[in-house]
């Protein structure tokens, strides 16, 4: 409804409930003075999930542009054996690729596969690091999603449409439960390699939301937030006179309109005064040890993956509720040497091994991996056969490909040392136990104790949720 329409709805009835004998109007004013109002609620107090929650906190990892699961995580050996051949046709009738055309030929993985802890988990040379926590890591190598090409792709995984416009996963999480540190958002972003998400800004919107629920994008180099800070010639006093004054004439509007918004302006500017000084204390990796600094390949001052995996653990230590990391550089084409699945694919992936495998012992030690969930992968996968545009390259690359990925969770709820599905013998679908990613949203959801389908927010005249009218929760996953 159209907030100056609702207003006057609300009139009518005060002036009902006003003149009635029984005296509600006074009672309801009563509340209204007693500090109960609408406008005084903060969105982000911390709610109880209605179901058993297994996490409280979780950090999304996002390899932007999507790995190279078949070179990482998914061993195909009938694949290798096959390598050079032409690629089936009855794998390509009715598909369409990205950037493929004609008859590929199919691409079994130059890297090296081994099994690793008790659990026999599969992973490549290019994750040494990985492989010493294998038995923290739950593989899914039967995901699916419906875009082949990244914004739509990473807008559904993370917003349930392939459009912009809805809420982000994070924003639904802390719309839903809060946040437990009134000083921090509930939902922060980090960023590196230097270029934002294929979904933009969307990936982690609050969409139709209030947009109190939306990412707070902090930076690992420079002001941590920025327009955080007090403009010049402005003492941290006077900031808060200012804010005092608008918070008043806010609250007044508040009670007058009841419109959400004026509620997260109010919410806005207070957590903005209390961030600056909290922001930059959780934000100062130079606060930890040398030795772990190592252990994460972290160096204060720069910006990178490292860095903002060190960060979300001091993020979660700190009672933010989501965190989410996009790392550019892995749409593994082949066009140049880096987007190689040879030294091109060694170089990234230890951008991010090393770190990754340092946040999940380093979480473990303190005590925070039994409820902190972490998820790692991308948008969607990579072909099991050569890109087209690289076809008689010496740079081996992938196109991309949605039927059938990997990727990986470990932490609270999830069981360790598992794999999860399973792509059929050359990897071009699923042969058993599909998981799409409205899947992965509701188990996601399920785990912080919400129910999918009951987490949702009415706009334009219907109820909307993460998941659309899909998603099943992924049981076998779960410990």
């Amino acid at each position: 409804m159209n907030p100056h329409d609702e207003h006057v709805q609300q009139m009518t009835r005060r002036h009902f409930f006003k003149e009635s004998q029984a005296g509600i109007g006074a009672m309801a004013l009563a509340s209204l003075l007693s500090g109960e109002s609408k406008a005084d609620v903060d969105p982000l107090t911390p709610k109880k999930p209605a179901g058993i929650a297994k996490a409280k906190n979780v950090i999304y990892l996002h390899l932007t542009g999507s790995p190279p699961h078949l070179d990482l995580y998914d061993y195909k050996p009938e694949l290798v054996k096959r390598n050079g051949q032409d690629c089936p046709d009855a794998f390509l009738k009715g598909k369409r690729f990205a950037f493929t055309t004609g008859v590929p030929k199919l691409l079994g993985t130059p890297r090296k596969f081994a099994q690793h802890g008790q659990g026999g988990v599969w992973l490549s040379d290019a994750l040494p690091n990985l492989s010493t926590v294998a038995d923290d890591l739950c593989v899914i190598k039967s995901m699916h999603t419906d875009q082949f090409n990244h914004a739509p792709a990473e807008l559904l995984l993370y917003t349930g449409s392939p459009r912009a416009g809805r809420p982000s996963m994070g924003s639904w999480i802390t719309y839903g439960l809060g946040t437990e540190n009134e000083n921090l958002p509930g939902f922060v972003v980090l960023i590196s390699s230097g270029v934002q998400p294929n979904g933009g800004k969307s990936s982690f919107g609050s969409g139709f939301l209030p947009s109190v629920y939306q990412g707070v994008q902090c930076r690992s180099k420079g002001d941590p937030v920025l327009y955080a800070s007090d403009p010049a010639g402005m003492d941290r006093s006077t900031r808060r006179m200012s804010l005092d004054a608008l918070r008043d004439l806010n609250e007044i509007q508040g009670r007058e309109l009841g419109h959400p918004e004026t509620t997260t302006r109010i919410a806005q500017y207070e957590l903005a005064f209390r961030m600056q000084t909290a922001v930059p204390e959780v934000m100062d990796i130079t606060r930890e040890p040398k030795f772990l600094l190592d252990e994460y390949g972290a160096q204060p001052g720069a910006s990178s993956f490292a860095n903002n995996c060190l960060l979300a653990r001091r993020l979660v230590e700190n009672g933010v509720r989501y965190v989410q990391l996009f790392d550019w550089g892995w749409d593994f084409h082949g066009t140049n040497p880096n987007e190689g699945l040879t030294d091109g694919l060694t170089k990234k992936a230890a951008t991010m091994d090393k770190p990754i495998a340092a946040l999940i012992k380093d979480l473990k030690s303190r005590g925070l991996l039994d409820e902190t969930l972490i998820i790692c992968g991308g948008e969607f996968g990579r072909t099991p056969f050569r890109e087209g545009r690289t076809a008689a390259s010496a740079t081996l690359g992938r196109d991309h490909f949605p039927d059938c990925y990997s990727m990986f969770l470990a932490g609270a709820g999830i069981k360790g040392g598992f794999t999860h599905g399973e792509s059929d013998e050359l990897g071009f679908s699923v042969a058993r136990d599909p998981v799409h990613v409205h899947d992965l949203q509701a188990t996601i959801l399920h785990l912080l104790g919400i129910d999918h389908k009951q987490l949702t927010f009415r706009s334009q005249g219907r109820d909307f949720r993460l998941t659309d009218v899909f998603g099943t929760i992924v049981k076998p996953i779960l410990s």
